[in-house]
């Protein structure tokens, strides 16, 4: 059974989601919230760990999205960037990398029977040119 995150692993991933750590060292963060340094690298070994501090860095940026997105735009624009180009036109639905198209013959014909009329009427042809 997975073991939860403690109030002081929570607290530690509030201020490593922020940008530049909130303006702190891993040393004050440390000392914020009661534990030794090296406890934190520990504590980033942890999968657990990894993953809600990387959904709080999203939970944080997501009020910029629509600003990060516009910008992709004008980068492409400016710089002639096709790769932010590529970008902006995938997330906005307008490029995919693969498209996958699947027939179906919903008529009830009969393939191989179409091949087989087919060369029959070229051997017909073939006859009526000799």
């Amino acid at each position: 059974m997975a073991r939860s995150l403690t109030q002081e692993q929570y607290d530690a991933i509030a201020w490593l989601a922020q940008p530049k750590k909130g303006g702190k060292t891993y040393d004050e963060i440390a000392q914020i919230v009661g534990v030794h340094r090296s406890t934190i690298f520990e504590w980033k070994k942890n999968p657990a760990f990894e993953a809600e501090l990387k959904r709080q860095m999203v939970r944080n940026s997501q009020d910029k999205l629509p600003e990060l997105i516009e910008s992709l735009s004008e980068i492409a624009i400016r710089d002639g960037n096709a790769a932010m180009a590529k970008l902006a036109l995938q997330i906005n639905g307008l490029l995919t990398d693969k498209i996958e198209v699947e027939t179906k013959d919903t008529s009830g014909t009969d393939i191989e029977s179409l091949k087989q009329r087919l060369e029959a009427l070229k051997a017909q042809k073939s006859e009526d040119a000799e």
